[in-house]
């Protein structure tokens, strides 16, 4: 049961996570996209495919 809890708050925490995670680099993106930095935009990107939000 302990286990089980335990588990259940490692798998909460991944995902809070994986959400903030995508919600930084959305903003940066936006930001980026806003002052027109297409390097910036090109790196974000790979840096969202890398990590798996894409």
């Amino acid at each position: 049961m302990l286990n089980r809890k335990r588990q259940e708050k490692s798998i909460k925490v991944s995902e809070t996570h994986r959400m903030n995670l995508q919600k930084n680099i959305q903003r940066r993106l936006e930001a980026a996209r806003a002052i027109g930095d297409e390097a910036l935009i090109r790196q974000l990107e790979a840096e969202a495919n890398y990590i798996g939000l894409n």
